[in-house]
This record gives C-alpha cells, structure tokens and sequence, in this order.
C-alpha cells in the first residue's frame, strides 16, 4: 500500500499548528507535509517531527505575497533574484527539517502575460536553482493545479509539465502529480501516473470534485492506490484534502486502506 502523508495546513485544522504533528501520528500518519514553514523556526518544526516520529515529505518554496494573491515566483519574469532566495530559505529549513522533495510553486500569469515568457522563465530558474539543491542532495518538484482553484496559474497540464522538466534536463527536477489537479483539468487518471511515473517525486490526493476525502466523490481510489503499487511507486502520498468533519471522524479510508 501507498505510504500516506497528512498535508496539515487542510488537515488537523482542529488544532493549533504546532499541535497537528502528534494529531497525524495519533492518527496513523507516518509523515505530513505542509504549504510553508517559515512562520515558525526550522527548529522549532523538527522538534515537533521528532516528538511525534514523523518524516516530513515536502514543502513549497515562499509564493511570493500570498495577501496580494501571489503563487509563487518560479515563472515570474524579473522576479528572478526573489525566486533564488526563496530557493535559499528554503533549502536552509529543508536541510534542518529533512524532506527531499521542495515544491518551486510556479507562480500565476497577468490577463495580458505572455505564457511563453513564463515557460522560458521557469526553465532558466531551475537550471540554476537545480545545482544549488542538487548540493543539499534536495529535488525540486513542479505542480500543475487546476484552474478552478488557482486561476491564472501557469502550469496547468502533465504534458505541460514533462516538457518543462524535459527541457530543464536536471536529475532533481521531478513531477508533484497530484491527482485531484490532474482529475478537473484532464481525467484519465490511470493512463496518466502510467505514463509519468519515470518523473514522478510525489503524488497528492484529494476527492474530486469537493477537495474532500478522497473515499467521497467520483475518482476510485482504491483502484488508482492498487496501480502505484503495480508501478513501483514508493514515495509518499500528500493527503491534501479539506475534511468535511473533523479529520479523525473522516479517516475511515485510510484505516481501510491500510488495514
């Protein structure tokens, strides 16, 4: 079976931050994952992860101002020094917090950008942020979102995504598949992990269309858990839902899954 990951900036929301690490241990959780670290020292976080036992499986790098619906800075023309820095900061909580994977969060286009800016923007970003990591023995991950939830966002498609990776040409810059994204934007779960797990780092879940539990809506996921087995995939999951509930009340499908 697939090795789960709590997200727990969306679950655990019952408790404070600092307290949502032992929730998901409690919970079954053998690692989390989260948006961002750095309101909180990287000591701080690891003394929570070590109390509790967990891994920590991936976080993303600052989106930039989040108030001012920023997301990220890795496709930003003439956002390229931020972006490098938030490569530093980021590789500084990762080499205390000890996750591999660092999601370089793509960042959106204006009504009247120029997408093929951005994509070339993004490459040369992770040409030279790849080496950087690759030193901290770190992979940087890009996501493509759906639409619906970010609008605007740059990278939107699989496809879209290996030709970027493909075209950056750097061992540690891998896919976050995450399937919830690729079921609004393009379905066809199955055939797609098929075809991208030579490049897949991560995989997220979520239940499609509500962002919910993943055993609530239209995507089988005990079919989709049953092929990344088939396919070899060890790395981890990120649960990165909404609870209806409470979390505890919804995690009905992992004691399933896992039992």
């Amino acid at each position: 079976m697939p090795n789960f990951a709590a997200n727990i900036s969306m679950m655990f929301n019952e408790y404070d931050f600092l307290d949502r690490f032992a929730a998901a241990s409690n919970s079954g959780f053998k690692a989390v994952e989260f948006l961002f670290p750095y309101d909180y020292e990287p000591a701080v976080l690891k003394e929570k992860l070590t109390n509790s036992n967990l891994d920590l499986a991936l976080f993303n790098t600052s989106p930039g101002d989040w108030e001012k619906n920023e997301r990220g800075l890795a496709s930003i023309p003439g956002r390229e020094d931020d972006f490098e820095k938030a490569v530093e900061k980021a590789l500084e909580y990762a080499d205390v917090l000890g996750n591999t994977h660092i999601h370089a969060m793509s960042g959106t286009v204006p009504d009247r950008g120029n997408p093929k800016n951005h994509r070339k923007t993004l490459i040369e970003n992770l040409k030279r942020a790849a080496p950087v990591a690759a030193k901290h023995g770190k992979v940087l991950i890009i996501e493509p979102i759906n639409t619906r939830d970010i609008p605007g966002y740059f990278l939107n498609y699989q496809s879209q995504a290996r030709s970027i990776i493909e075209d950056v040409g750097c061992d540690n810059v891998k896919l976050q598949f995450d399937l919830y994204h690729c079921q609004i934007m393009e379905g066809d779960l199955a055939m797609h992990m098929e075809n991208l797990i030579d490049i897949c780092a991560h995989m997220q879940i979520a239940g499609t269309p509500g962002r919910n539990e993943p055993n609530i809506g239209e995507v089988n996921y005990p079919y989709l858990f049953q092929l990344m087995d088939k396919l070899g995939y060890t790395g981890w999951v990120g649960c990165e839902y909404r609870p209806k509930g409470t979390t505890e009340e919804g995690l009905s499908w992992l004691h399933e899954t896992l039992s």
